[in-house]
Parts: structure tokens; sequence; C-alpha cells
């Protein structure tokens, strides 16, 4: 029998808060995810690991108990070693494009 394999649930999600009952609809939502074990990973993105299958379809299961009845919710399930090689792209703040001399050579 071999060993269960890590798994990662991504939720992805884009819910309404133009109302009170809307905003707390949707504050309902992402405290399930947090006491779920769920993680912030962006402001609508929140992921945990599971391992095995059996615990994708539980969780799966618990996320379709707790949908908000307006907004888009979205999971994708990856391997603990694609999850891994996940990369972050950090901008920096924009700065004013400095105009090129006349005078200076480009050399390629």
């Amino acid at each position: 029998m071999s060993e269960a394999q890590f798994m990662r649930l991504i939720v992805f999600f884009d819910l309404p808060v133009t109302t009170a009952a809307k905003r707390k609809a949707a504050n309902r939502f992402r405290k399930f995810l947090q006491k779920d074990g769920y993680q912030m990973l962006q402001l609508s993105v929140y992921s945990r690991i599971v391992r095995g299958r059996d615990a994708l379809q539980k969780h799966h299961k618990r996320l379709l108990q707790q949908l908000p009845e307006e907004g888009q919710v979205r999971y994708l399930e990856v391997t603990e070693k694609q999850y891994a090689g996940m990369v972050m792209l950090i901008g920096e703040p924009k700065t004013r494009e400095k105009k090129v001399n006349a005078d200076q050579l480009l050399l390629f």
C-alpha cells in the first residue's frame, strides 16, 4: 500500500460586498476558510494542505456546504510539489522613465 500524497487546495473567490448583508456573507466565508485550516495567500485566495484523496473529497464537501448565495468561488487541487514550484513576483514601485541623453552611445 502506497503512502497518501500531500495535496494543496487553493480557493479563489470573488464575492459581492455592496451591502451590509453581502459583506457579512463574504466575511462569514473567509472566517470559515480560516477555521478550516486555510491560510490566506492574497485577499481572496486561500490555500490548505491535505493528505490523500479522501481528505480532498471531505474538504470539497465542506466548501460546498459553506458557499455564499452570490459571487464566485473556485478551487484548484495541486500536488505539494506543484505548489512548492510557485513563483512569487513582487513588483517595485514604478519610477519615472529617464530620458536618454542624445550624446550617450548604446552598445549591444
